[in-house]
């Protein structure tokens, strides 16, 4: 009953910039833990930025200093700005969310369906 959409993804230049964004809505009641994850070819997923409902936040180190993670909790969205990319940082970038339902108090956790991030040289 809960769905996030991501959107932001696309082909950029080494040195180029993205904004990934995530908008969850449907039985919503709040949301709590708000992450990225990526996966890159032939690699396993693995977090990028994460983001409390408090604010606080952690980064990968590979993306400490260039990419910078943030929500709007009243729109229920999470956004991945994205600088000085890097033909390393090429993956699927997955949205993640834990949060509680609005469908009897019960906690849920959902991946969104991944957007491509391609950086050339």
């Amino acid at each position: 009953q809960v769905q996030l959409v991501e959107s932001g993804g696309g082909l950029v230049e080494a040195g180029g910039s993205l904004r990934l964004s995530c908008a969850a809505s449907g039985s919503i009641f709040s949301l709590n833990t708000m992450a990225w994850y990526r996966q890159g070819p032939e690699k396993q997923r693995e977090l990028v930025a994460g983001i409390s409902s408090a604010g606080s936040t952690n980064y990968a180190d590979s993306v400490k200093g260039r990419f910078t993670i943030s929500r709007d909790n009243a729109k229920n969205t999470v956004s991945l700005q994205m600088n000085s990319l890097k033909p390393e940082d090429t993956a699927v970038y997955y949205c993640y969310v834990v949060g509680t339902s609005t469908s009897y108090s019960s906690f849920f956790s959902i991946w969104g369906q991944g957007t491509q991030v391609t950086v050339s040289s």
